[in-house]
């Protein structure tokens, strides 16, 4: 059992409802899930599930229709639009399954577009892109563009693109489809490695078995619904 400490994310009969052309969609229903700061916790479930959904509402790309969202003591449900943005810049990274790098950029100047375009300095931009580079392990490939990196490597260089800002939450949605189970290791070690070390909180959305070897929890959405712990 994980400690009581603050929640980096505390949902509460969260529900999304998605009208359609026949019937509504009900991708969530009264969800409720808890993740302690400086923790690493998975929603595990099959494609469809709902995951993807639930880590696009406590990042505020998309709003409840019931329930509340809290991240870091900030009711975040209400968000849209321009605050929500802001709110994004200023207090999480996201980490995708597609790493959406540009391909004519190096592996720095990927890093630094996206600090550029969260408002921050040139000269602050470069520092904290190659500081988190060298935190992922890629202080040798500052100058690599992607197609010059391993698909393990090109998402280090996304999670390096999230942390540089220096956000206390990650969400990180299937970071490791696509990738083999070397790589897949690799990537989960180093999500542990900022959790463990660098007082990050990381919540992931993944189908990924081999992530109950890293995670200090995890649970799993069944058609929308929260099932039993895993």
């Amino acid at each position: 059992m994980m400690p009581n400490r603050l929640l980096a994310v505390d949902a509460v009969s969260v529900q999304r409802v998605f009208s359609g052309p026949a019937e509504d969609v009900v991708a969530l229903d009264a969800v409720d899930l808890a993740v302690p700061t400086g923790a690493m916790h998975a929603v595990m479930g099959r494609s469809g599930s709902g995951k993807t959904t639930l880590l696009n509402l406590v990042g505020a790309l998309d709003q409840p229709t019931a329930g509340a969202i809290t991240v870091y003591g900030e009711r975040v449900d209400g968000l849209n639009g321009s605050a929500a943005a802001r709110w994004r810049a200023r207090s999480l990274g996201f980490v995708f399954q597609a790493h959406a790098l540009m391909p004519s950029m190096t592996a720095l100047e990927n890093v630094e577009l996206a600090m550029r375009i969260a408002g921050h300095s040139r000269h602050t931009s470069h520092d904290r892109s190659r500081e988190a580079l060298e935190r992922v392990g890629l202080g040798d490939r500052l100058d690599h563009r992607p197609a010059q990196l391993s698909g393990g490597q090109r998402q280090r260089v996304a999670v390096a693109r999230a942390i540089a800002p220096g956000n206390r939450l990650l969400l990180a949605d299937e970071p490791t489809a696509g990738l083999d189970s070397s790589a897949s290791a690799d990537v989960f070690t180093l999500l542990r490695s900022l959790v463990d070390y660098s007082s990050v909180t990381v919540l992931m959305a993944t189908h990924d078995p081999l992530t109950l070897d890293f995670v200090d929890s995890a649970v799993e959405l069944r058609n929308g619904v929260l099932a039993e712990p895993v």
